[in-house]
């Protein structure tokens, strides 16, 4: 089940509000220009299918994506906790960063960890399967995919170079708590 915590930012083990009703999430998130909303496949789909398969059974939610949005690229990402790269995968995301475009995914199965910082507070939002999420251009933020990643996500891009982190030098990150899936 998705899950929203919010703390302040110089207090990560007391929750001011946790939550995980996907409308009071999106209504959590949206005064910081942060979309939440929850897909529904048109077909069974799973880790493992194809990207094409996957795409088509999100087709009209993406196509409508790419079109308010002006999208130039979306691909499908897939991790598995046998990946040989997955600590430094995990790695990659986990310090705080920004991005020059929006940060935009859908995660079609599995789980992962956004954590944003912004104005003082930190959301800490936990996307699972029928989750989208789309973090605005500057906003500061970090993701963690857990020490055995499992997750399939459709990721949009409008620069067609894709992702692309400026790091800011914080260690904000690293006082917050880690994903455990599970846990």
């Amino acid at each position: 089940m998705s899950r929203l915590r919010i703390f302040a930012n110089d207090d990560p083990r007391t929750p001011q509000l946790e939550t995980s009703d996907p409308d009071r999430i999106a209504a959590e998130l949206a005064p910081i220009g942060v979309d939440f909303q929850r897909w529904e496949a048109s077909a069974p789909v799973a880790a493992g299918d194809t990207p094409e398969k996957i795409m088509e059974a999100y087709r009209s939610d993406i196509d409508r994506l790419v079109r308010e949005r002006g999208f130039q690229s979306v691909d499908v990402v897939s991790i598995a906790p046998d990946n040989p790269q997955r600590e430094q995968m995990r790695r990659k995301f986990l310090d705080e960063h920004f991005h020059k475009e929006d940060e935009v995914r859908f995660f079609v199965d599995g789980s992962g960890l956004f954590t944003l910082h912004v104005d003082g507070k930190v959301y800490e939002v936990l996307c699972k399967k029928g989750d989208l999420i789309s973090v605005p251009d500057g906003t500061t933020h970090w993701f963690d995919m857990g020490p055995e990643p499992r997750f399939v996500a459709i990721r949009f891009f409008t620069d067609p170079e894709g992702w692309v982190g400026h790091f800011t030098g914080s260690d904000i990150a690293a006082r917050f708590p880690r994903f455990e899936p599970g846990a």
